[in-house]
């Protein structure tokens, strides 16, 4: 140990083998603390609860391994790596992995993206994971992060306002003749904008009344990126509602091309490259506000058709499988917002007879 200029005590000792020397994350206010200290780390090595790979692996080195290993999807692997160079990478990147304290995470966090939570909820999350990892593979004793809700996503900041059928209608008169399938299986079949927008003629069964859900396309740095939907529960096979058979018998006649590979909506007509939602944004926005709703996004519309079908009667495990849902959380909800609509419906009755 050796007293520093400030008058604190920094204490550093030899891993077995006498290469590398590891030094305390923290001086110590007096060198009977640096003495206990060092005590603490010989009794850990007598008793081999110091792994030598833990105190000399930077979290970077770990991180980078870690990522390069882990089984994901290719977009999720991008987005990690992002998340982890702007907000994990610059504070933590040279620290050793046994020297990440709870303290540490702690005051991090209490500054991590305090403008932006859901961000800084994914960032967390991540950071976890990674140092979880590092705990089971017996590089450090405890994962340091304790931030109890760290990594939860708060409730949404505003509720999903759901589309009424009259405004569904008028969104989709709004619309140009191409797109309108895309939108009403969005509210009627209740896909997402990524699983509608790689949908196939292949996928198209008419004669059963089925869209089969088999894949998914995702937009990074402007390149779309198609995969398996995000869970094994969003492959799946989706009952079409009859009326939307003449619209998509129609669609698939006069505006897709030839062959079970062809896109049912290209950003071109007959085009091989799916329509972004960089690109559908300005024509949904327009017939939106055509119909009143200028709150309305895409994802609303699978709110919309989630309501409607759990008004139906739908059990909770009908919604799941309806809507890809691999928990019955979400699928809750939208029973949940379905009776409200009851009491809406209700007290409509109501007043029928009183003013009958």
């Amino acid at each position: 140990m050796r007293k520093l200029p400030s008058g604190r005590y920094q204490a550093r000792y030899q891993l077995p083998g006498g290469s590398t020397s590891v030094t305390a994350p923290d001086t110590f206010r007096t060198k009977i603390e640096a003495t206990a200290w060092l005590a603490k780390q010989r009794a850990a090595i007598g008793e081999g609860r110091i792994n030598p790979a833990a105190v000399t692996t930077t979290l970077g080195e770990y991180a980078d391994s870690w990522l390069q290993a882990r089984d994901l999807k290719a977009t999720t692997r991008t987005l990690y790596r992002r998340q982890y160079a702007k907000a994990i990478e610059p504070h933590w990147g040279a620290i050793r992995l046994g020297d990440i304290t709870p303290a540490a995470v702690s005051a991090w966090y209490s500054t991590l993206l305090v403008e932006r939570p859901t961000e800084r909820a994914h960032v967390y999350a991540l950071f976890r994971t990674i140092l979880n990892t590092a705990w089971r593979d017996d590089l450090i004793a405890a994962n340091p992060c304790r931030v109890q809700g760290g990594g939860a996503v708060k409730g949404r900041s505003k509720a999903i306002r759901p589309a009424s059928l009259a405004e569904l209608e008028a969104l989709v008169a709004a619309l140009d003749e191409r797109w309108r399938p895309l939108v009403m299986l969005g509210a009627w079949c209740a896909l997402r904008f990524g699983e509608a927008t790689e949908l196939r003629r292949g996928d198209i069964d008419l004669a059963a009344g089925l869209v089969r859900v088999r894949r998914g396309v995702t937009w990074m740095t402007g390149e779309p990126h198609v995969d398996t939907p995000k869970s094994a529960a969003g492959l799946r096979d989706v009952a079409i509602p009859p009326h939307l058979t003449p619209m998509l018998s129609t669609h698939l006649a006069d505006h897709v091309a030839a062959g079970r590979r062809a896109l049912l909506f290209p950003l071109e007509p007959g085009g091989l490259v799916q329509v972004s939602p960089h690109r559908f944004r300005p024509l949904f926005a327009a017939a939106r506000s055509a119909a009143g709703r200028e709150d309305l996004t895409f994802h609303a519309l699978r709110h919309t058709g989630a309501v409607l079908a759990a008004a139906t009667g739908a059990t909770v495990a009908e919604l799941m499988a309806r809507l890809g849902h691999a928990t019955p959380a979400m699928a809750m909800r939208y029973q949940h917002a379905a009776a409200d609509r009851d009491r809406v419906i209700a007290d409509a009755l109501s007043r029928m007879i009183n003013e009958g």
